[in-house]
Formats: C-alpha cells, structure tokens, sequence
C-alpha cells in the first residue's frame, strides 16, 4: 500500500521546486502541467517533468504527473512527453475535468499503446480529477471505467465555476466558504466522490486548502474531508504537509482501539458480535478495526 495522505502540486515548470518536493514530507508529489503553467511554457514544464521524473531520487514517493485537459491541444504531447522514457518511475496520470467515460477509455488505450512499445515496465496508472458538474452526473461510470483508475479526486475551484457559485477568496480552493454557507459546503459533492470511489475500490481525494498560511483553516478542511472518508488532501504548499499527514493518519488511540478490538477476535470462538467491556462489536468494526490497523502498519505506527 502507497499511503496518500498528502499529494504536493508542484508547478512542472519551476524545476528549482523539484528537488525539494522530492526532499518534503509528502506521500505524493505531483508535477503539474496544467493550471499552475502559463501557456507558453507548456512546452518547458514538459520537458522538465521528463527530466525530474527521470534523474531525481523520489524515494519512497510516489509521483505523478497532471497532464492539460483532453480538449486542448497539450494534452496528448504530456502523456508522450512523461510517459515514453519514464514509465518506471511515474506511478500515474491525472487527467483534469473527466466529465465521462470516454475521457478515461482514450488516456488507458493511449497508455496500452505505449507500455507495449516498451516492454517490461510498470504499468501507469490514472488518477479522475471530478471538476464539473457533468462529471459528478456521470462518477458511477466513470469510477467503473479503467482498472487503470485508482483515485478519485475533487476540483474545487473548477466545479465552483462549473455550477456558478460565488468566488469568495482569492484562491478560490474552500477558503472563506464558512462566510457564506451554514456548515460544509461541499459536503454533497464530496460525499458522492468518497461513495463513488470506495464502491469501485478506489481512493477518494480531497481538494487543497488555497490559503496556506491558514493552518487553522486547513484544520477544519482537512478533518472534514476525513471524516467524510477522504483518504488524503492534496496540497499546494510543502508547510501544509504536516497537518495533513497526521489528520489522515490514525491516531495512536484509534490503533490501539484496533488492536484490542482484532485481538479479542482473534480469540473468540464467536463468529458474529463480540463483547468487549460492555460494547458489542459486529463484523463492521471488526472491518473498520482491521483497515485503521493496516494504514497504521503501513505507516509504521504499530510498533
């Protein structure tokens, strides 16, 4: 298991950025061709993700690459561009405003065609960034469409203005919502993208936090997302690393609680409910129990 607590965006163009979001403490670094590059240096920005993806040394990371939308003119360029000399090192694609099933079924078969032109290689996989509201009509089938996919991930500020709600910070990316909305204003959305991606097991993925200064803030995106069963949060500033790391981590009692409650399974010659000091415990938290435990092994919270 890769954990993905934390995806850092990093503008592919700016390669003096590379080498410390290989160096920073996310799960996942994701070189981004897209939005976070002008126009004209589309072609730079490509040619630098070639080239970091390459001869950096990631570790343990995972790393990921953002291609341009399939309906511009740059986004079959980035999938060449990353995938033919890199495939081993780049874990996946993520493809900007899926709005249905035939924008992932063309980037797969894209990627078939490649990977048997170069044999022996890790087989890319692709990430769904939900950006419009066409795209949320369409999840079930989208996250049913590729056994490629393995995320999917929420786009905030280009679904904001894909159904036209009000801009209410400068970034755009959920800061400030509490000023204008009653409690979570994306808890629809987000709830859908979670039900989606854990019916077709994959991952779900919140948006970042724009304002990155605003650790308080980040606090409150970052444990709702959680709570609504996100998996991780990406991030647009290394600083916001850390808090999003641990809210996406288990905390040492919840392993504990883990443990006791597998443990007293393990050793029961029930099937069904057990009794551990007056709760009863169902096959459902004996589930949940177990994933807490696994993430917490993963992570090497167990010892």
């Amino acid at each position: 298991m890769i954990p993905r607590r934390s995806i850092l965006s990093v503008p592919a163009h700016k390669n003096n950025m590379h080498q410390k979001a290989a160096e920073s403490d996310a799960d996942v670094v994701m070189l981004d061709l897209e939005d976070s590059v002008p126009i004209d240096a589309k072609e730079m920005a490509r040619a630098n993700a070639a080239q970091s993806l390459e001869h950096l040394d990631w570790g343990d990371k995972a790393v990921s690459v953002r291609i341009n939308g399939l309906d511009t003119p740059f986004a079959y360029k980035d999938i060449l561009g990353v995938v033919g000399s890199t495939t081993p090192r780049l874990h996946s694609l993520v493809i900007p405003k899926v709005d249905n099933i035939d924008d992932i079924h063309f980037v797969a078969r894209f990627l078939d065609g490649i990977e048997m032109d170069i044999p022996n290689n890790a087989s890319v996989k692709i990430e769904a960034s939900i950006e419009t509201a066409k795209g949320l009509s369409n999840i079930n089938s989208i996250a049913k469409s590729s056994n490629r996919l393995i995320t999917l991930v929420f786009g905030i500020a280009d679904y904001t203005a894909s159904i036209g709600a009000r801009l209410v910070s400068l970034s755009g990316h959920g800061d400030n919502d509490n000023s204008i909305y009653p409690g979570h204003r994306w808890h629809f959305v987000l709830s859908r993208i979670v039900m989606a991606a854990k019916a077709n097991n994959l991952l779900a993925i919140d948006a970042p936090f724009g304002n990155f200064k605003d650790k308080k803030g980040l606090a409150t995106s970052a444990s709702m997302a959680r709570a609504l069963g996100c998996d991780g949060k990406w991030a647009i500033h290394p600083d916001q690393l850390s808090l999003i790391n641990t809210c996406f981590s288990p905390l040492p009692e919840d392993i504990e609680k883990a443990k006791t409650i597998l443990s007293a399974c393990q050793n029961s010659n029930e099937t069904g409910v057990v009794s551990i000091d007056g709760h009863m415990i169902d096959q459902a938290t004996v589930r949940l129990a177990r994933q807490t435990w696994e993430m917490g092994n993963c992570l090497n919270l167990t010892k």
